[in-house]
């Protein structure tokens, strides 16, 4: 039960009445009623005004990346965002990088004609990515791998490796990938067998993503 009390100031004499008024208990949300609007005198004081209610515009995305902020594992984000996550090359360079996949293109089969009667039945998909150097650690000539995703979130079952060239070349490091702020943009191949689409892309190095990659989508 929740009391409220309420005091009338009299303007014919200088008696104060003291009211108190019970309210009734009500299960769910409570909703302000037409009695509840008050008039402030020149000589009360009045109570703060409540604060308002935030909308859903201003609420920050539970799945998408912070700029400047390691990216958690199993963030979703669209081609164009970029994920900021800690980096291993080889047994002795480490940093951290930012990661923008730019696109996710599907091919034609005829761009594997090169890989011979092993590409027979496949799609080529192009991962286009840039990786840029947060830290400015040395990690020139290292490279950094995405993976194609299905529907199911899966991979696609298809291991091919190697460029098309004009469609997806595969780029390292520079030798000058030391500073922050460097980047260099490349191209992951993949592939998947006829009739299966390819719908995101992963993150999966380290042992904080191997089981909850970062993915992006179109």
């Amino acid at each position: 039960m929740q009391n409220r009390r309420i005091a009338l100031a009299a303007t014919v004499a200088t008696l104060a009445l003291g009211l108190t008024a019970c309210g009734s208990k009500e299960s769910g949300s409570a909703e302000a009623s037409g009695n509840d609007t008050q008039t402030t005198a020149a000589s009360s004081s009045a109570a703060p005004p409540e604060a308002p209610a935030s909308s859903a515009a201003e609420e920050t995305a539970a799945n998408k990346a912070t700029p400047g902020e390691i990216t958690p594992p199993g963030t979703e984000l669209k081609v164009g965002e970029t994920a900021t996550v800690p980096f291993t090359y080889g047994t002795d360079m480490s940093g951290t990088i930012a990661i923008t996949v730019t696109d996710i293109e599907k091919g034609s089969s005829s761009d594997l004609a090169q890989f011979g009667d092993r590409a027979k039945g496949l799609v080529p998909y192009y991962i286009k990515f840039t990786v840029e150097n947060v830290e400015g650690t040395d990690l020139s000539y290292s490279s950094v791998r995405l993976r194609a995703n299905t529907a199911d979130g899966r991979g696609t079952g298809v291991i091919i490796s190697g460029d098309v060239e004009g469609k997806c070349e595969s780029e390292t490091a520079g030798r000058d990938f030391t500073t922050a702020g460097a980047t260099f943009e490349t191209c992951a191949l993949q592939a998947s067998q006829e009739g299966v689409d390819v719908v995101s892309a992963e993150f999966n190095e380290g042992d904080d993503y191997q089981d909850d990659p970062i993915s992006w989508t179109k």
